[in-house]
């Protein structure tokens, strides 16, 4: 981009431009070291310098061309705007339904569930271990009868569905289907995505079930199944969101999601899958954190590395299948209980960097979530956040507006060059599955994680109204109140289910699961014939857990 005799004119006026600068900051010295989370120091300006044999073509091309790092689509927001989804499920079926509809009323374009933490490692509401947790941070789903109340009056033909559900994902897809049946939908009409993303379960969330290779088995299944049965929906959202929020840094999260990706192709290639047969229904799910251009450069980054590692590392050739399709959700780890309206502002910034960066789906937190389940008036007021992003700002009137600057692309550049050496080094290892197990990917994120809790304790990283602009005396916000009857009355439907479906169905339809799981035989349509017979969730994933046996972490110190 810099011609030599243009190079040699701008390093001297850089070179004395330096001495003016060298003699500001013997007057006003910089505040602090300016670096990223993976440690890169950030130079105080940057030029065309710092592009020096940037190739426009290789690096950038055009939006919706090939490396794809300006967008995937050609017209990107000035043809449709991003979805809108909110996170949404607690308590009940019915008051999730609830909320759903009233959100799809407000203007949201996409639903997503959150389930609580008994579905989301397959246990039913009644069992033991899901006392005090049933409908606490998500929807309690026990049976088909629970999917029939979440989804209804809600269109499945004209409204897209995002399942945050990982072990039990084939169970979740299975009671998803069987109500669009009910509602006489076709299955190529209905359109979604089950997280289905059990790798990053075992290093930042823990909701797994099954040990590594047998979830991925099951997530293979699904990959097969979905193709042939429902074409449009998206059987993964291979997720760096939660990587993020466990405490990795941007290139972690981008480096991380990719190899649990490249996993996931290898297994279905493996399991004889041609690529370009699943890899157009492969999608990501990303984190919006608080260093605004540095997230963007990691979406443009993510979408580069993903085009080229599909085209000349699988031999991709179905343009679709080299596109990084992503969701992406504000960074819940830096939302505050102190000044609880400060984050507001931090969840339109994180927003704005998400389409900036590109993004096809985003979810705005509330700004009460670091103390309850958010509210009414505090998801609507998020959900405006996207909409005021989308049509009064002006962001989504050109495609990649950052694209070119100076700054924005060499970040992009450094950020690709770190995730490769990341991704080099668990090849080295043997791939994402044994870097998992024995604790690599942990530990790379337990040291980023203390390093940024050190900062935040001495106040070399600044987080407003914790550690710098405290006050005392805060006047309290309505926060959203759990009924406590909730889990009771959940117990008391899961009882009658049981009471009134046919008993020799069920066990029939587990015990062809038994069998299956025991073999080699796809398992989502032994999954799909157990739930419409009424089979709980708990009772499907018991016989899977009889089979495969659970996964206990190994601790490493």
């Amino acid at each position: 981009m810099c011609e030599n005799e243009n190079k040699e004119k701008l390093l001297e006026a850089k070179k004395a431009w330096r001495e003016k600068l060298k003699k500001a900051l013997e007057k006003h010295p910089e505040r602090k070291k300016f670096k990223l989370e993976s440690e890169l120091e950030l130079e105080s300006v940057y030029d065309l310098l710092d592009l020096e044999n940037f190739d426009y073509m290789e690096k950038l091309n055009w939006p919706g061309e090939y490396p794809y790092t300006r967008g995937i689509q050609p017209t990107m927001y000035r043809g449709r705007l991003w979805t809108m989804r909110q996170y949404a499920g607690f308590g009940s079926a019915e008051e999730t339904n609830e909320r759903f509809r009233y959100l799809l009323d407000q203007g949201q374009t996409g639903l997503s569930v959150a389930f609580d933490l008994p579905t989301q490692i397959g246990y039913d509401s009644d069992h033991p271990l899901a006392r005090g947790e049933v409908g606490k941070v998500g929807v309690a789903i026990d049976s088909l009868a629970d999917m029939e109340i979440l989804m209804n009056q809600i269109p499945l033909d004209q409204v897209s569905t995002s399942m945050t559900i990982n072990s039990p994902a084939a169970v979740l897809l299975a009671m998803y289907m069987a109500v669009a049946e009910k509602q006489g939908i076709p299955m190529d009409k209905i359109n979604g995505t089950i997280q289905n993303d059990i790798l990053k379960e075992y290093v930042a969330r823990g909701t797994y079930i099954f040990p590594p290779r047998e979830s991925m088995r099951i997530i293979v299944d699904i990959f097969a199944y979905a193709g042939e049965n429902i074409p449009t929906w998206n059987t993964i959202s291979i997720s760096g969101y939660h990587i993020r929020e466990a405490g990795s840094t941007a290139v972690q999260e981008v480096a991380f999601t990719l190899s649990n990706a490249i996993a996931y192709v290898e297994a279905a290639i493996k399991a004889g899958m041609d690529v370009d047969e699943f890899a157009p229904r492969l999608s990501f799910f990303f984190n919006a954190h608080s260093n605004f251009f540095e997230e963007i450069a990691k979406f443009r980054a993510a979408r580069r590395i993903w085009a080229w590692l599909m085209k000349e590392r699988f031999g991709a050739k179905n343009p679709r299948s080299l596109m990084l399709r992503f969701h992406t959700q504000t960074a819940g780890s830096t939302l505050t209980a102190q000044q609880p309206d400060v984050n507001i502002m931090r969840v339109a910034f994180q927003a704005l960097s998400a389409v900036l960066g590109g993004t096809q789906s985003l979810h705005t937190n509330s700004r009460d979530e670091a103390l309850a389940l958010p509210s009414e008036h505090s998801v609507l007021l998020a959900l405006r956040t996207q909409q005021v992003i989308g049509y009064e700002i002006g962001a989504t009137d050109t495609v990649d507006p950052l694209g070119g600057s100076y700054f924005i692309e060499n970040l992009t550049d450094h950020i690709e060059q770190e995730v490769l050496r990341y991704i080099d080094k668990i090849d080295e290892i043997g791939g994402a599955v044994e870097a998992i197990e024995n604790g690599y990917i942990q530990k790379e994120i337990q040291a980023s994680a203390y390093r940024y809790q050190k900062e935040v304790e001495s106040a070399e990283r600044v987080v407003v109204g914790v550690n710098k602009f405290t006050t005392s005396g805060e006047q309290p916000i309505d926060l959203l109140k759990m009924d406590p009857a909730t889990s009771q009355r959940q117990v008391e439907r899961l009882k009658e289910v049981r009471l009134s479906r046919n008993q020799g169905k069920v066990a029939e339809s587990l015990q062809e699961l038994r069998r299956a799981a025991q073999g080699s035989d796809n398992l989502m349509p032994y999954i799909l014939t157990a739930v419409k017979a009424y089979a709980t969730l708990g009772e499907i994933c018991g016989v899977l857990r009889d089979v495969f046996g659970e996964y206990q972490q190994q601790i490493t110190l």
